[in-house]
Order: C-alpha cells, then sequence, then structure tokens
C-alpha cells in the first residue's frame, strides 16, 4: 500500500464526537511513552502528522487522521500514566474504553508494546480485557532499534511464551523501529488486507 496523503481531522473528548460516516478505522494505543506518536508519523511517511513529546501523557483526545482520503488512522491517548490524578484516569479510561466499545467503523487495534521491557501487569490485563469484549487487535513491538537482534528476539519470544498461557491463538505480531522504518510495509499490508475485507 502507498500513503498519497494523510490529513489530521478531528480531536474528540468522547466517542459521540468521532467523524460520522462508515471509514474504516485503525486504531493505536499503548502505554505512555511507548512511541505511539512517531509510529503514527513513520506509517504515513509524515515526520509531524502526530505529535510527538519527550513528555509522556500528552495524548487526552482521540485523533483522528484521514489517509488516502477513505480510512482513518485513530491515535488513542496513552494508558498507565502514574503522574495523572485518579479522576483524569478514570475518565480516559472511559474514553478509551468508549471507542474501542462503541466505534463500529474500527477495524483493528494496534497494541504497542516496548520491546525493552519485560511484560508488564497493565498491558496483559488489557490484553486480556480485549480478547474478554471480542475486539480484533494486533500487537506492534517498538522501539526494536534499541536491542541487539539477539535481545529483541529473545524479549519477544518471552512475551508471546507469557500471552500463549492465556491464548490458544495468539494475534498476530509485529516488530517496528520508528527510526529505521522497520515493520512499515508490514503493517501497511496488514491494513491493506484488513481494508479488501470490508
Amino acid at each position: 500500500m502507498l500513503i498519497k496523503s494523510a490529513e489530521y481531522t478531528i480531536s474528540s473528548a468522547r466517542v459521540e464526537q468521532c467523524p460520522a460516516g462508515t471509514l474504516p478505522e485503525f486504531a493505536f494505543i499503548g502505554r505512555s511513552n511507548v512511541g505511539k506518536s512517531s509510529l503514527i508519523n513513520m506509517l504515513t511517511g509524515r515526520e509531524h502528522l502526530a505529535k510527538t513529546s519527550a513528555t509522556p501523557g500528552k495524548t487526552v483526545l482521540i485523533n483522528h487522521f484521514l489517509i488516502n482520503g477513505n480510512w482513518y488512522v485513530v491515535d488513542l491517548p496513552g494508558y498507565g500514566y502514574a503522574k495523572r490524578s485518579m479522576q483524569q484516569r478514570e475518565e480516559l479510561e472511559r474514553m478509551i474504553k468508549g471507542y474501542i466499545l462503541r466505534r463500529e467503523q474500527m477495524m483493528n487495534l494496534f497494541l504497542l508494546i516496548d520491546a525493552r521491557h519485560e511484560p508488564q501487569r497493565i498491558d496483559l490485563e488489557f490484553i486480556e480485557w480485549l480478547g474478554e469484549n471480542g475486539i480484533p487487535f494486533s500487537i506492534v513491538f517498538t522501539k526494536a532499534d534499541k536491542l541487539s537482534r539477539g535481545k529483541l528476539s529473545g524479549n519477544i519470544t518471552h512475551y508471546l511464551s507469557e500471552l500463549s498461557k492465556q491464548w490458544e491463538e495468539l494475534p498476530p505480531h509485529f516488530i517496528t523501529s520508528s527510526e529505521t522504518r522497520q515493520g512499515q510495509q508490514e503493517l501497511l499490508n496488514y491494513i491493506d488486507e484488513i481494508l479488501k475485507r470490508c
């Protein structure tokens, strides 16, 4: 797939404010500072499409980007940012879960996991929740360039092994780096496959 155009459309505080219509959506989510905005920029080939920040937890709205005039990339707020108040965390959780559970246009949720870290309970619980609710999702391991090939392979094998304790069939997974563009074509091809089935 070739991305010819990518443009910011709208930021929404609630699922009801998201764009009307039936265009397919592919949403991206992960813990704060997992490299979500950088991945979206790498994927679309637009350096400043999604705003990146050195400060975690900057995305607090549901951001829609129209791709090729016929589908959306959706940047969801990161979860698990400890410096937010309990009320802010609860509001964000309601917003995120409201979108994931109620947005019929969402074809797939890409869950970003930092490849450098051990499996985190917050991510494993989120994956379990997605499974319980029958949400179509894939795992995207980010920051692959920060590890040696052997360490990267070991970390991912360990992660998938941890998941297989709960899952008979593992979700699709991708290995990416926003720096080297690793995984860009694989992700775009996967999105293309889903679009062809829509």
